[in-house]
């Protein structure tokens, strides 16, 4: 649980500590590749990871994990440029592309699904406490201590949690003999920076979507997972298996948790720059304002988690996925004179809504053979990361174009402060502007918003139907000695 926390946690810490970090060591070319660099890393790397973690058990994998997270810690707190700091995200990234996933496998495999379900809500509470302490604690550190602290705090927890892991947790793999799919890993990982790096360009090096260096990259990607297809058809112990693609639940959460979170965080990911902007608020108070959505999908995660062993989870998932349609469809009326305490409401209605999703690893685990539970998992947190990756870039671009072409508009009714209102693009109004254009500004603002939150809808009103393929199946509950005789077949992983 802690290296879980801090991989988290690092994200939003570093998020807050970036203009003291640009201030000392320059680079702004290289700015927006800070956070890149560190989610193609972790995402490149995650299914591979958890082929391993099948292949040569969790505990060792995912203290590699922790290892490469320690080492790309003190790397980045020691940098002595952007460069070199890139260089330490990357390798921060790698490791907390097991760490996630693994600490998902590594507690199913611990705990039967009983238990599992009754303590679900631990994990939402995971995710809850990042969001909660980021900006403060990236604000005590810089302000207080030094930027480079940010990294190297990681350096004795990662080593604690290593030591709780080794020592708490034992863990007998069945005797066999490993043969890992190199070809498919290299082939795999190629292919996702390929296609990765097409949204990442997009957004921090402005590339258009027909900018030549984008489609080669594209078509590089796609004939490199051709190639991932056909070696791994053949591969005698395969980096992703493809007969998963047969299984059902797996391909209906693999699609859930792209189209979902590709909505969900492309239309979230920017707003603080409405919080701020439109509503007026201070930076660290936007940034607490995403907390209702977390603490709606905690209590739904907790009572979903429960319901799962008496009541079909196709059932609890499209009752569930209506919720965020109702409540990408109220923030489509919002504006900019709409209440704060509104979009708190709002927030708390989405979050009730997505919070089941936390108990995706109780089905993916009780729908696949335990050989292949790390893969399975590591597959299915893959394509919520790429859905991420896109949602950021594709909606940022659809926002940008939205706010230019409002502002232009405006501009053309107001000519003689054409130039000016052009210019607050970036959200930045200056002191003495006439009150009445304020609120056109921020009328623009608004409306650009509002044009993500009907792509989110639309998305949403597809994640609901893709529930449906979900099967109409109850979590089965097994005895401690069932439980038991399982494990002692397939090597067993024990807290003690």
């Amino acid at each position: 649980m802690i290296g879980v926390i801090f991989s988290e946690l690092d994200e939003t810490v570093v998020s807050t500590a970036m203009p003291t970090i640009l201030r000392d060591l320059g680079g702004l070319a290289l700015y927006g590749w800070v956070g890149g660099v560190y989610m193609l890393a972790m995402t490149s790397f995650m299914a591979v990871l958890g082929k391993l973690a099948d292949l040569y058990g969790r505990k060792k994998i995912y203290l590699v994990s922790m290892g490469l997270f320690i080492g790309g810690s003190i790397i980045s707190g020691l940098a002595p440029s952007m460069e070199m700091l890139l260089v330490g995200r990357g390798i921060q990234g790698i490791g907390a592309g097991g760490l996630m996933p693994l600490a998902m496998v590594i507690f199913g495999d611990t705990f039967p699904v009983e238990q599992r379900a009754k303590i679900q809500g631990l994990f939402g509470a995971v995710m809850f406490i990042p969001q909660l302490l980021g900006p403060l604690i990236g604000g005590i550190f810089v302000e207080h201590i030094s930027w480079h602290w940010i990294f190297l705090v990681n350096i004795p927890v990662g080593v604690l949690a290593a030591i709780i892991l080794s020592i708490g947790l034992q863990e007998t793999k069945a005797d066999r003999k490993v043969s890992v799919d190199w070809a498919g890993a290299i082939l795999l990982v190629a292919a996702l920076i390929s296609l990765l790096l097409t949204p990442v360009l997009h957004q921090t090096e402005g590339y258009a979507w027909t900018d030549p260096v984008i489609l080669a990259l594209m078509a590089l990607g796609a004939a490199l997972l051709v190639i991932f297809t056909f070696v791994e058809s053949r591969a005698k112990e395969p980096i992703l298996p493809l007969h998963l693609f047969k299984n059902r639940n797996f391909v209906v959460l693999s699609a859930l948790m792209f189209v979902f979170i590709l909505g969900l965080m492309g239309a979230f990911a920017s707003f603080p720059f409405f919080a701020q902007n439109v509503l007026g608020l201070a930076p660290t108070v936007a940034g607490y304002l995403s907390l209702p959505l977390m603490i709606g999908a905690i209590g739904a995660s907790v009572v979903a988690g429960r319901l799962m062993t008496k009541v079909p989870y196709r059932n609890i998932y499209i009752v569930s996925f209506l919720l965020p349609i109702i409540a990408f469809y109220l923030l489509t009326t919002t504006n900019a004179h709409t209440p704060i305490i509104t979009f708190i409401m709002y927030f708390i209605i989405l979050g009730l809504g997505f919070g089941t999703m936390f108990s995706n690893q109780l089905i993916v685990q009780e729908s696949v053979e335990k050989e292949h539970s790390g893969i399975a998992q590591s597959s299915i947190t893959l394509f919520q990361s790429i859905g991420m990756t896109i949602g950021f870039s594709v909606f940022g671009s659809v926002l940008a174009a939205n706010i230019t072409a409002g502002l232009k508009d405006l501009a053309s009714k107001v000519p003689e402060q054409a130039a000016a209102i052009v210019g607050m693009a970036t959200g930045t109004i200056p002191e003495g502007t006439d009150p009445s254009l304020v609120d056109q500004v921020k009328d623009v603002f608004a409306g650009a918003f509002n044009h993500l939150y009907w792509i989110a809808f639309i998305l949403v009103i597809l994640a609901f139907f893709i529930t449906w393929g979900l099967k109409k199946e109850v979590l089965k509950t097994t005895s401690t000695e069932e439980k038991q005789d399982d494990n002692d077949n397939v090597g067993p992983v024990k807290a003690v």
